[in-house]
């Protein structure tokens, strides 16, 4: 699903993020990627749904949105993805850029809970990979701009504790869950 371009603009990516873990930085000062089997997992998930509208919640700088937007590539569609930090959020569309996907993907600056209000969905597939203490309110948010049969996946479920996030789920009569 990666072509050249976009596997070697990743690579950077990840070995900059390494370099970050390695000099002991802490986490809110890091970039905070997500795994590449995380990144080729949600790739193959957006592609094989076709989705054709994905949004993301908590863009980094941009690893996310490179694996989505590769998988826009193919379903002819587009990633949307938000970050709080507007430096990061400009760098996240510079790496865009340079994996040669900004026709594919666009990161946009500011609070999500203020960013998503001029959006239009209905979204395929919502990511939320933000700060783990505003998933339920993400959610909350996010889940009338899913379309129905669409899907909202939510990082770190299992290494963080985001239990009122899964509890709020679980119980939602309109939801189906998997962890």
């Amino acid at each position: 699903m990666l072509n050249s371009t976009v596997r070697q603009e990743l690579d950077r990516l990840y070995a900059d993020d390494k370099r970050q873990r390695d000099a002991g930085l802490p986490a809110e000062e890091r970039t905070r990627n997500l795994t590449v089997a995380s990144g080729e997992f949600l790739a193959l998930l957006a592609f094989t749904m076709n989705a054709r509208a994905v949004l993301e919640i908590g863009s980094s700088n941009g690893v996310s949105t490179i694996w989505f937007a590769s998988a826009m590539r193919r379903t002819g569609g587009f990633v949307t993805g938000t970050e709080v930090l507007s430096n990061r959020a400009a760098e996240a569309n510079g790496n865009l850029a340079e994996a040669g996907l900004a026709d594919f993907g666009q990161v946009l600056p500011g609070d999500a809970a203020l960013t998503i209000k001029g959006l239009a969905g209905p979204f395929d597939l919502i990511f939320i990979d933000a700060e783990k203490e505003d998933y339920v309110d993400h959610f909350r948010r996010v889940f009338p701009m899913v379309r129905v049969g669409g899907l909202i996946v939510a990082d770190n479920v299992l290494s963080h504790d985001i239990s009122d996030y899964q509890q709020l789920v679980r119980e939602d009569p309109d939801c189906e869950t998997a962890t």
